[in-house]
């Protein structure tokens, strides 16, 4: 058996692991799953029409992530340097 140098004779971390990412990605969306189920349980409060709807917290989470992801997106665009910045 040779042996192994650099990077693959250290076993990964085990966030970067494929299997524990998997798994994290299982876990996430069924406590997602979960917890927008348990809004058909929980009785909540509402004070307008809107946030009374059925997974409405959840659904306007990922609006809102999805659009501060598309606000960054376009915001880059105004704000980045040209690759040649410090060569000059």
């Amino acid at each position: 058996m040779s042996e192994q140098t650099g990077r693959d004779a250290k076993e990964l971390h085990w966030l970067v692991r494929p299997s524990t990412i998997r798994k994290l990605w299982w876990w996430s969306c069924g406590s997602l799953a979960v917890l927008t189920l348990a809004d058909l349980v929980v009785h909540g409060h509402s004070y307008f029409w809107i946030d009374g709807t059925f997974g409405f917290y959840s659904w306007y989470g990922l609006l809102t992530c999805a659009a501060m992801v598309l606000f960054a997106k376009g915001l880059g665009v105004f704000l980045k340097r040209d690759d040649t910045y410090y060569d000059d």
